[in-house]
């Protein structure tokens, strides 16, 4: 057997290459949409990809698997669990519980595992010339290490409502299923830390059956559904605005894109004149550069690992965009935008010196220090704003600050006061520069960035209310 694991550290979302090597044929599971990484592996070890696999229909990212039939004619096995409404609506094998799929002499039996949604199915998987023993499971977003999927997606995400308390007790019923299986089978899941479709998962790829069966927090409630249910839904982090469209666009017949795309340079001309039609400027420098200097109204979501889902809580799929950014990393940024389906992109620009060469003037982000900020929140003439998720505000903020989520902020912009100083902070400075950055467009002008934030104030001792 050929196995590899694939992870886009981007959305922390994991994807699988299984392969019989006897036969030269290979599966994949819950593809990335720039699937060249897929055909690469293939051929780097003489084999065809025949079985494109999905655990379920994905809200967080934009799966690759039908860019990817078509561009080596595998065939897509998906659910056809769920009921009426959860049907893929473009051709496909469909999987029910307990079917078995070969693939050379690999074979993969069907599980349904609904909870997370109710399509859900995992793939148990036997190499049968080693043993007759399943050796691995591919849980989607069903079981996470230490964690599970959240049931509440549909409902939060998608306004689907009374659907979270009917997952979380779908969840309860198939984490009985998992609890059945045998100790050393290696689970392999659909996502690692970071990702949003749990609330603490643990950063190990893997993980086995006995091991979450001992540690997992949702195995310490076999007998109460009620305990169970409860702890689930409690907590969860929000979900980013455009998980509804993934879980449209993963349903639908939708264009494919069969390869990373190359983007426009833009002269500071063409820049400056869509910015006035409206067009959002997306600044991808790290944060220090842009707090030195940036372009008026334009709007700093950082290149990391977290440039995708920022960028997917403030831009929508029918508006183009540009980017500011170094050529050097417009590939990487250009495919982190497309697993989640922005694919608008106007063009780039790669550095503000051509707006100031073109005569426009920089501004500036005033970033205070701790000894700054603790002078401010004892005056009363000064709202201090956290911008970080309910959940981590809840665990511990500084006295009298209201809580803003950063992602949600331009609908809530009537909570900021202009009549007063405001400063504004994050757990280490990213989000708060994208605020700043939203604000400063909006015609905010009474702004400060304590970007230090929560992860100095508690490292030097300064207190907390929760």
């Amino acid at each position: 057997m050929f196995f590899q694991h694939i992870y886009d550290k981007s959305l922390a979302q994991a994807s699988y290459f299984i392969g019989c090597q006897k036969a030269g044929v290979a599966a994949v599971i819950d593809a990335k949409r720039d699937v060249d990484t897929y055909l690469e592996i293939a051929k780097a070890n003489n084999m065809t990809i025949t079985h494109i696999f999905e655990t379920h229909i994905h809200a967080d990212f934009l799966a690759g698997s039908r860019e990817l039939a078509k561009l080596t004619g595998a065939q897509l096995y998906l659910s056809d669990e769920g009921g009426e409404g959860w049907e893929y609506e473009f051709p496909h094998v469909g999987l029910k519980n307990n079917d078995l799929i070969k693939l050379g002499n690999l074979s993969f039996k069907i599980l349904h595992t609904p909870g997370h949604t109710p399509e859900s199915i995992s793939f148990l998987l036997t190499d049968h010339p080693a043993s007759n023993e399943p050796v691995m499971l591919f849980t989607g977003d069903f079981v996470f290490v230490g964690d599970i999927g959240r049931p509440d997606l549909l409902e939060k995400a998608a306004g689907m409502i009374g659907t979270q308390d009917k997952g979380a007790k779908d969840m309860y019923q198939s984490i009985n299923k998992f609890n059945a299986l045998a100790d050393f089978i290696q689970v392999w899941p659909g996502h690692g830390a970071g990702s949003a479709c749990g609330k603490a998962l643990g950063s190990v790829p893997s993980t086995t059956v006995g091991y979450e069966k001992a540690r997992n927090w949702a195995f310490q409630y076999p007998t109460d559904e009620t305990g169970f249910v409860k702890y689930l839904l409690a907590d969860q982090p929000e979900p980013p605005k455009y998980f509804a469209m993934m879980k449209h666009l993963n349903k639908v017949n939708r264009p494919l894109l069969t390869e990373v795309p190359k983007l426009k340079k833009l002269s500071i001309e063409e820049v400056n004149t869509n910015m006035a039609k409206g067009i959002k400027l997306l600044d991808a420098r790290n944060k220090t550069d842009f707090a030195a200097g940036f372009i008026p109204g334009s709007l700093n979501i950082q290149g990391n690992n977290s440039f995708a889902t920022w960028a997917g809580w403030f831009l929508t799929y029918e508006e183009p965009f540009m980017i500011l950014a170094d050529e050097t990393m417009l590939n990487d940024l250009t495919r982190k935008l497309m697993r989640i389906g922005l694919d608008n992109i106007a063009g780039y620009l790669s550095s503000v010196d051509e707006y100031t060469q073109a005569g426009g003037k920089l501004m500036k982000v005033p970033v205070i220090n701790l000894a700054e900020a603790k002078n401010l929140i004892n005056n009363s003439d000064v709202q201090v704003v956290d911008l970080r998720g309910a959940a981590e505000y809840n665990g511990g903020h500084i006295t009298g600050a209201e809580n803003v989520f950063v992602g949600t902020l331009p609908s809530q912009l009537s909570k900021i006061s202009k009549s007063k100083k405001v400063m504004i902070h994050c757990q280490g400075g990213d989000r708060a520069s994208i605020a700043y950055s939203i604000l400063a467009k909006n015609g905010f002008d009474n702004i400060v960035n304590y970007s230090a934030g929560m992860n100095e104030w508690v490292n030097t001792g300064e207190p907390v209310v929760s």
